[in-house]
């Protein structure tokens, strides 16, 4: 956490050029690397920290106070070694026996259905587009629809960041420093100790399946969603500062204040902000303390919990998303001025909080339909 805190000065000056470049730069993501910031959830066996899902939480706040991209990014490289780490010892060892230090990007997409079978494994042709953290991978994992002996079902399928290509596709108005582009596959060899069934890591069936030494094996789901949420609790947390540091010198425009910290308009609209990010805190502490506690107790987290983590998750983003709105209507229309970098947090902010894990209504309907007791995984395999 020390490290994560001695960053955030490093990444808010590099924020903006990250933005304008529509990428992280290779010497910023070897610092947070160097730091040992994207093997929290590596298993200590191959040199990683294992870390509870509180600490990739926490880090990634820390690191989103700087950089929503960085922190995002940082995030998604954290949940792709935590995947890495439930395949068989032949693959981590494949992946982190000569370099700890390995980086993993992981796309939850619609599944590529070009998989032919092949002598020991499958070979794959497809893309994966909203890559966040390839262009910084050492590995790519992909879904894939692959027939292992009972049928094509998606498989999470690990490939050698040498073997697929980057295509730049990613120019989104905010994130923009994610470089989140589309990777694409030609007729490459996945063998069979790199394809993971994909449905039982989802619903928790993982006893047999992976290393019973894993922790959080069974919440995919939950720490997918903390390695998203923490980016965007620090933009906001970083918003809120820089409003509140400016407030007693800014005009409140056609009014007798002498500045915005005497306006009574301007305390409330902080005020809101500040307890809406609050809220966003105590809800994620929430989803990343039930997936450490589930994990400790070696038990798979009941359907009802696992679709309450996920509108945890999602109301995390949406509260985020609300207090930066407050704070910049209350900072005023200079906030969106390119040399402000509210305006980039801001865009940041609201295009994280629409990814697809929180968007269209369905962590709402699904945790609902728990609720009244029905089963929400009629309605989406993310839980």
């Amino acid at each position: 956490m020390g490290r994560a805190v001695e960053l955030r000065e490093e990444l808010w000056k590099s924020a903006a050029a990250s933005d304008r470049a529509r990428r992280l730069s290779d010497e910023l993501v070897a610092r947070v690397t160097g730091a040992g910031l994207t093997r929290l959830l590596t298993p200590r066996k191959f040199g990683g920290h294992e870390t509870p899902v509180r600490t990739l939480l926490e880090a990634c706040v820390e690191l989103g106070r700087g950089c929503c991209s960085t922190s995002w990014v940082t995030g998604v490289l954290n949940v792709g070694n935590f995947v890495v780490s439930l395949y068989p010892d032949r693959t981590r060892d494949e992946v982190w026996g000569e370099r700890p230090d390995a980086r993993t990007a992981l796309i939850l997409g619609a599944p590529v259905r070009t998989v032919e079978k092949a002598d020991g494994g499958v070979r794959v042709s497809g893309e994966w587009p909203y890559a966040s953290g390839s262009l910084h991978a050492d590995w790519i994992g992909g879904l894939v629809l692959a027939d292992t002996g009972t049928g094509p079902q998606p498989h999470m399928a690990l490939m050698p960041a040498a073997e697929v290509t980057v295509r730049d596709t990613w120019h989104s108005v905010g994130m923009r420093g994610t470089g989140s582009n589309t990777v694409v596959a030609e007729d490459v060899f996945v063998p069979a100790h790199r394809l993971l069934p994909y449905g039982p890591l989802l619903a928790g069936r993982t006893d047999g399946l992976v290393p019973a030494d894993r922790p959080y094996r069974n919440s995919l789901t939950g720490v997918f969603m903390v390695g998203l949420i923490g980016s965007m609790i620090g933009g906001a947390s970083a918003a809120l500062q820089y409003a509140l540091d400016r407030a007693p010198t800014r005009r409140v425009a056609g009014s007798t204040y002498a500045d915005q910290s005497e306006s009574p308009a301007a305390q409330l609209g902080l005020a809101a902000a500040a307890t809406r990010i609050d809220t966003a805190v105590l809800h994620a502490r929430r989803l990343a303390d039930t997936v450490d506690h589930h994990a400790e107790a070696g038990e798979n987290p009941p359907v009802p919990v696992r679709a309450r983590a996920r509108m945890d998750a999602t109301h995390v983003a949406q509260q985020c998303r609300a207090a930066v709105e407050e704070i910049v209507s209350v900072y005023g229309s200079s906030a969106f001025d390119e040399s402000n970098p509210l305006q980039r947090i801001w865009r940041d902010v609201n295009v994280g909080s629409r990814h697809a894990g929180f968007g269209m209504g369905i962590p709402e309907q699904a945790y609902g339909t728990a609720l009244v007791g029905k089963d929400p995984r009629t309605l989406t395999m993310m839980l």
